[in-house]
């Protein structure tokens, strides 16, 4: 037997095994199997079975004499019957598309009467990093003509770096420029600082600030049509939010916060101190009678614990106390906590 003969055999015997596969594929078992029947004139058609491919792609049909047999077509000719079922096929899927866009247009005009253009903005986006974070709030300020309403807790404020800060100050004030107005609510332990301060004195036009000894996380509503709020403990994750529900609920919880607030800018009020006792003092006290830690009252009016407990100190020695528990209830008999009026 000769080695052409041999390698034949071979082949017949051991066939590269077919893998499954699209009809635009072509699989090495077929390969080799259009191979041999190019070299041979013809194969058995038994043989093809273990490469459908080569006849579902026309490289292979049957011979006119013997239906048993399969001969080789040119690979051009197969390529161009292949091609014009491909086009066949693009041209029926455009023709139903243009049924598709004919039968929805008049259900389309009734939406957008009812509901306005479509808007491809999603109504919850999540964003990952601070540069992605801050091109989106550029963004939306922007766009924005009317107003900004932000909620910056001491942990949030004292995070920024000076040269974002410089930033946020010319974005602003590109925003009162346009006639718009800026209402900021900071936690107590900012009305004195620095950066605060120098920030109020820089801005021109209608801006406002006021204070609370706790507020919520960090907020910026824009024009009442977008929110920002933190995804994530380290500001690295932030959800801009435009769905209807949600700033409306945004919006009513900065005015309740609002009218609670003490102002700082551009009055500032000063808070009063009933029965020799502060407001941060008060606030703590508050805070002590509902059995917080020292540390968790530091964290809630954004102090340091070392702070919190030189207050707690002066609050105790101005009650007459001398243990923590009695402490407690010194400050329920003191009426201390009894609801007043808001200054200013």
């Amino acid at each position: 037997m000769t080695s052409e003969v041999q390698d034949q055999e071979t082949r017949r015997v051991a066939p590269v095994p077919h893998a499954e596969h699209g009809v635009e594929d072509l699989c090495a078992a077929g390969a080799q199997l259009y191979e041999r029947a190019v070299r041979e004139g013809r194969i058995p058609a038994r043989d093809a079975v273990s490469a459908p491919c080569l006849v579902d792609t026309g490289l292979l049909h049957p011979t006119v004499s013997d239906l048993a047999w399969l001969e080789p077509v040119a690979p051009a000719v197969a390529l161009r019957r292949l091609l014009r079922v491909s086009e066949d096929r693009i041209a029926d899927e455009r023709r139903r598309g243009e049924r598709l866009a004919e039968a929805f247009e008049p259900l389309l005009r009734i939406g957008e009467r009812r509901t306005g253009p479509p808007d491809d903005t999603p109504a919850l986006r999540l964003l990952s990093g601070l540069e992605r974070i801050n091109a989106a709030l550029n963004h939306a300020l922007a766009d924005a003509s009317s107003e900004l309403l932000a909620i910056q807790p001491h942990t949030s404020h004292t995070r920024i770096s000076p040269e974002r800060r410089a930033t946020a100050l010319a974005r602003d004030q590109v925003l009162l420029g346009r006639g718009g107005r800026i209402r900021t609510l900071y936690q107590h332990t900012l009305r004195h600082a620095p950066s605060v301060l120098a920030r109020y004195e820089q801005l021109a036009g209608d801006v406002e600030a006021r204070t609370l000894d706790e507020v919520t996380q960090r907020l910026l509503v824009i024009d009442r049509k977008v929110a920002f709020v933190p995804a994530s403990t380290d500001n690295s994750l932030a959800l801009e939010v435009r769905q209807p529900a949600l700033l409306s609920f945004f919006v009513t919880t900065f005015d309740r916060l609002w009218r609670l607030a003490t102002p700082m800018y551009p009055e500032a009020v000063q808070h009063p101190s009933p029965k020799g006792v502060t407001h941060r003092q008060r606030a703590i006290a508050a805070l002590l009678v509902e059995g917080h830690t020292d540390a968790d009252i530091a964290d809630r009016l954004g102090l340091n614990v070392r702070t919190a407990r030189v207050h707690i100190a002066k609050l105790a020695a101005t009650l007459g106390s001398e243990s923590r528990a009695q402490l407690g209830y010194l400050i329920g008999q003191s009426g201390i906590l009894d609801r007043e009026e808001r200054p200013g």
